[in-house]
């Protein structure tokens, strides 16, 4: 995941300055693993998009097991020494497209409502828009931060599971109401992060502004 580093916000520069050309590498198994989550995206769209439990419990099955791997790759990262720029990239960009792609489509579906999916949706494109003019720009890149994990952790577990009980699926009602309490519990501290990222993205500002 995009744990592959667990600090805040940082200039490309500092990075060059590090002595680490390792860290420009793109085939690394880390990187591998979140290209196949990407990928893997549509393949559950489709499925959740047909009609018929049998559909759904299979399209639920495979967000799910997409969901389970977000922590894998950043853990291989770490332990093998494969950490990268890229993977950096890679892995919160599989997060979000993961997230956007489940909760537009179980919305179309009638499965998950719309007011709880635009509460992330509305967020992550604040995010995405300030991280991508701040990269642009300033070449500064927010790192993620593990609050911001925790609450995408449990939002990814918890939308499928509500959806999962509208869909009447096998242990709905329990389902539905473990789904709730961890959606609840995510989209705080997402928010939390929120604030956070903001408080990163300031002090990024005025470190690349210089003194005076």
């Amino acid at each position: 995941m995009s744990s592959e580093d667990g600090g805040t916000a940082k200039g490309d520069a500092g990075s060059a300055a590090n002595g680490t050309p390792g860290l420009d590498r793109i085939a690394t198994v880390p990187n591998l693993l979140s290209s196949i989550r990407i990928v893997l995206i549509p393949v559950f769209v489709l499925l959740l998009l047909h009609h018929g439990k049998g559909y759904e419990e299979a399209g639920l099955l495979l967000l799910g097991a997409v969901v389970a791997t977000d922590w894998i790759d950043g853990y291989v990262a770490r332990r093998t020494g494969q950490v990268s720029n890229l993977g950096k990239l890679l892995d919160p960009v599989a997060d979000r497209m993961a997230i956007a792609a489940a909760l537009i489509t179980l919305a179309v579906r009638h499965a998950f409502p719309w007011w709880a999916a635009l509460l992330v949706l509305v967020r992550d494109g604040l995010i995405l828009v300030v991280g991508s003019i701040l990269l642009l720009r300033r070449q500064v890149r927010l790192d993620v931060r593990w609050i911001g994990k925790v609450a995408t952790f449990s939002l990814m577990w918890g939308f499928p599971l509500i959806a999962w009980g509208n869909f009447g699926l096998y242990l709905h009602s329990a389902a539905r109401a473990f789904g709730w309490l961890l959606f609840a519990v995510g989209i705080v501290l997402y928010y939390v992060a929120a604030v956070i990222y903001a408080s990163d993205m300031r002090a990024a500002l005025t470190a690349t502004r210089g003194p005076g």
